[in-house]
C-alpha cells in the first residue's frame, strides 16, 4: 500500500466520509432505527394474530402459513443514506451568509476550495 499525501487524504475524506443530515440527534438514530423496524414487525404479527383469532372463532381450518401470505405491509419507513462530507461543508459555508446576501470573498474562496478538492 502506497503512502497518500495530505491533499489526497483530504480529497478522499470529502468524498467518502459521511455526515448525518436527517435532522435529529445522531445518538437517537441508534435507538430509533431498530424501534421503527420493531414497530413495523409488531404490527404485522399482531395483524396475523387477529386474522387467526377470527378464523378460529368462526371455525376456520387455516394454518399459520396460509394466513401469513395474506398479510398487508404497514408503513413504508426507509433508512436514508448520510450525505458526503464535502456536500455538508459546502452547504454550511453557503448558509453562513444568509438568504440574498452576497457571500464575502473569504467564504467564496472556501467554497471553491472545497468543491475543487471534492473533484
Amino acid at each position: 500500500m502506497r503512502r497518500r499525501s495530505p491533499q489526497e487524504k483530504k480529497r478522499l475524506s470529502y468524498l467518502k466520509d459521511r455526515r448525518n443530515v436527517y435532522g435529529e440527534n445522531q445518538k437517537s438514530s441508534r435507538k430509533n432505527i431498530p424501534r421503527a423496524r420493531r414497530a413495523r414487525h409488531h404490527a404485522l404479527r399482531r395483524g396475523e394474530q387477529l386474522a387467526l383469532e377470527r378464523l378460529r372463532a368462526f371455525g376456520g381450518a387455516l394454518d399459520d402459513s396460509q394466513v401469513r401470505f395474506g398479510r398487508r405491509g404497514t408503513g413504508q419507513w426507509r433508512k436514508s443514506a448520510d450525505r458526503p462530507l464535502g456536500e455538508v461543508v459546502t452547504h454550511r459555508l453557503e448558509r453562513r451568509t444568509g438568504p440574498g446576501d452576497e457571500a464575502p470573498p473569504r467564504v467564496q474562496e472556501q467554497v471553491r476550495r472545497v468543491r475543487r478538492r471534492r473533484g
